[in-house]
């Protein structure tokens, strides 16, 4: 732009607008009159003959210097949220999460997408320090995470710091439109260990009995028990890798991207994205069907090895078609219907370009406060002494005593293989004890764990008795009176099951370090403060069992479990410390 009289205070500061002139020269109309009236922040500076006008730009010492901050931040990240990523990497071996390395690049497909809207600012954004809060808050977490050793929490302030940065570079208000990218990111994440388990024992509850019913259909006789598929010859079992949590995942995730991807209503977009579960499950009951119906005609060897893997694949592929028709019938309800083509944005064009503006990242207070802040929060933890968990003196459940008061307890019953896998517990009891003045004998199981962090917890019965084909009549959580201990009242979570005929009352509680929990989210709230407080994560499920007959009370079967509460009540703290 040419230097230009400016003949006003008005046409002056109309150029002090300019948002794109680095330097301007101008002349005034009258120099004894000078300019009175123009803001100090107007960007012109006033000389005898002329007035310069500048804009706020970074020094040019720091020009190039935005890239190496960023380089540097990274590095600080990598090594607060190390153990994130080390137990994300261990979990992608899992065929649940086997597409989690797959994410990452993806996520960066739809923020690379979503940049070509937002195009480089006229001037050095100014609104950064809300990013520069949201990677404080990140740090926060992640230090935390450190802390409590749950790998889970270190990898959610991963994500947070990947949008707190993401803020800081583009500034708040263009930077929030680049959210798509960041929030696909959690599609990598496992699931907390209380919902994965929850939902994996009732995905796999779904699967057996849709599958059954479709056994069923086409006239084959069939019978459900639990988890088993008793087809007369052979018998197939629904285990935990059928529930459909591995085709669940990344149906989800191309499910959220195609909506993202998808040019119509918002209410269009949701429904395409919150169909993908249903579908998932639906099709994976099929699976099981199909899976039922071949084993009936062509043998067991249906159920197993290739054939098993490829009706996967086929279950998977279906689910993206039926998300297809999905979208295709929802563009042949609005008013104006439109070829799948031309409602999705699958344009790849100028992603190069895209990439090119990392390397002309400005510096600005905000970004060097960022890089600070992690540098500095990596550092104190990297270099901070090693806390070591506290180890508690215990005795190995299989010193547990055979005879408690008036109760003889018989061998150790050791369980089988699959389930020992899904229990992971690091020392377990399952033994049944009788006692000849009580009608029907009480079984006790103990489950012991060191740590209940990084990716270790506890099952609770609640979910896991159904998968036996026992059926829950109730729910609930009671206060049991200990005979003979000062009216003191232990509380328990209450059932009573039922397979066919036969009936059991059931009593399960945590043992939390000194704790008689009943809830499942109250054992993760106090593992997480007891390993920061305490230095203690360990704990164990103890439930006891026992036969109902045809002519007994529930009162007397829920007498003769306080009896032997209180007699073990005394003898558990040697195995299960307080």
């Amino acid at each position: 732009m040419a230097p230009f009289p400016i003949k006003g205070v008005e046409t002056a500061t109309a150029v002090c607008r300019e948002a794109d002139a680095p330097l301007e020269t101008v002349k005034r109309s009258d120099p004894a009159k000078g300019f009175k009236g123009l803001p100090k922040s107007s960007g012109l500076k006033e000389t005898n003959d002329v007035t310069t006008l500048t804009e706020h730009r970074p020094a040019q010492s720091l020009r190039g210097a935005g890239p190496l901050l960023f380089v540097i931040a990274m590095a600080g990240a990598i090594a607060l949220y190390w153990a994130g990523l080390e137990s994300l990497f261990q979990v992608w071996q899992t065929p649940e999460y086997s597409h989690g390395p797959v994410i990452p690049f993806l996520s960066l497909f739809l923020f690379l997408r979503d940049m070509k809207a937002v195009p480089p600012p006229s001037q050095t954004p100014t609104d950064r320090w809300q990013g520069l809060f949201v990677v404080a808050m990140a740090v926060a977490v992640g230090l935390f995470g450190n802390l409590v050793r749950i790998p889970d929490i270190v990898t959610y302030g991963l994500i947070l710091w990947i949008w707190g940065m993401v803020l800081v570079a583009f500034g708040f208000r263009r930077g929030r439109k680049l959210w798509h990218g960041v929030l696909h990111l959690v599609f990598m994440l496992p699931l907390p260990n209380v919902l994965y388990w929850k939902m994996n024992i009732y995905l796999q509850y779904v699967a057996s009995v849709i599958g059954t019913d479709i056994v069923g259909l086409v006239g084959i006789p069939v019978y459900l028990d639990g988890n088993i598929i008793d087809l007369g010859i052979y018998k197939l079992q629904v285990a935990e890798a059928c529930s459909g949590l591995r085709y669940l995942f990344p149906i989800m995730s191309f499910s959220y991207i195609f909506s993202v991807l998808y040019m119509g209503p918002k209410w269009h977009k949701i429904v395409i994205f919150v169909s993908a579960a249903p579908i998932a499950v639906f099709m994976n009951s099929i699976r099981i069907g199909v899976i039922g119906i071949l084993v009936e005609y062509y043998g067991i060897e249906q159920a197993e090895g290739f054939l098993h893997a490829f009706e996967g694949w086929v279950i998977f592929v279906a689910c993206i078609l039926l998300l297809f028709m999905l979208a295709i019938f929802l563009q042949w309800l609005s008013s104006n219907p439109r070829p799948l083509v031309d409602v999705l944005d699958i344009d790849f064009g100028g992603f190069g370009s895209q990439l090119r503006r990392f390397f002309s990242l400005s510096v600005s207070k905000a970004a060097l406060w960022s890089a600070f802040l992690v540098v500095s929060a990596a550092a104190l933890w990297q270099f901070a002494p090693t806390r070591e968990a506290a180890q508690m003196a215990r005795q190995p459940l299989a010193l547990f005593p055979s005879k408690l008061g008036g109760w003889a307890g018989g061998p150790h019953n050791k369980l089988e293989s699959r389930i020992e896998r899904v229990l992971r517990a690091d020392d377990y009891l399952s033994a049944g004890f009788e006692n000849q003045r009580e009608a029907e004998p009480v079984h006790l199981f103990v489950a012991w764990y060191n740590k209940q962090t990084e990716g270790s917890g506890i099952h609770s019965p609640e979910v896991c008795i159904p998968v036996g084909g026992w059926e829950v009549s109730k729910w609930e959580q009671r206060a049991v009176k200990l005979p003979g201990d000062d009216g003191r009242f232990v509380y328990v979570n209450r059932a009573i099951i039922r397979k066919g005929t036969v009936r059991q009352l059931v009593y399960y509680w945590f043992e939390q370090r000194g704790r008689k929990l009943t809830s499942d989210y109250l054992v993760k709230a106090y593992t997480v403060w007891d390993s920061l407080a305490r230095g203690r994560s360990d704990g164990a499920l103890v439930r006891l069992t026992t036969h109902i007959s045809a002519t007994e009370r529930m009162s007397a079967a829920d007498k003769r479990l306080g009896r032997f509460l209180a007699a073990v009540s005394g003898t558990l703290p040697r195995f299960v410390p307080n």
